[in-house]
């Protein structure tokens, strides 16, 4: 099983539209990087769901479970999505200022590459981060 995070506003996708629903595509991402990084997920990858702009934090987890597939809402043809379920709220809310705080994940890609929407996170990056949220997962 692999690890991710994904990076949504919570204006246009929140994590209580995503409980709502259960299962919904994660479309309309434009960015070859995190295109890529969704290309590799895989039925059962777990993936942290991030709150950006305002919040900046994670505040759940999400398994995939549909692979990437063409995204009907790219006139282009060279975009896809994944499909993911809601698994669990995290306990407690892992902010940005708390992981950039933490020299443990100072490698962490949400450091490093802030910008971008999907991507990696390591097997100890995720168990420290479920700890940090007082979460198991």
């Amino acid at each position: 099983m692999a690890y991710w995070l994904m990076k949504t506003e919570p204006g246009a996708w929140s994590w209580d539209d995503q409980v709502r629903d259960g299962v919904a595509e994660w479309d309309g991402v434009r960015n070859y990087q995190a295109a890529n990084n969704m290309k590799a997920m895989r039925v059962g990858d777990r993936a942290f769901f991030y709150h950006s702009v305002n919040e900046k934090r994670i505040v759940g987890i999400v398994e995939i479970v549909r692979e990437y597939y063409p995204d009907p809402s790219d006139a282009s043809g060279r975009f896809g999505m994944v499909d993911v379920k809601a698994m669990t709220e995290l306990n407690k809310p892992v902010t940005l200022a708390g992981i950039k705080a933490d020299p443990a994940l100072a490698d962490f890609a949400l450091v490093r590459q802030s910008r971008l929407s999907v991507m990696p996170v390591t097997d100890a990056q995720w168990k420290l981060i479920c700890r940090l949220a007082e979460t198991e997962a």
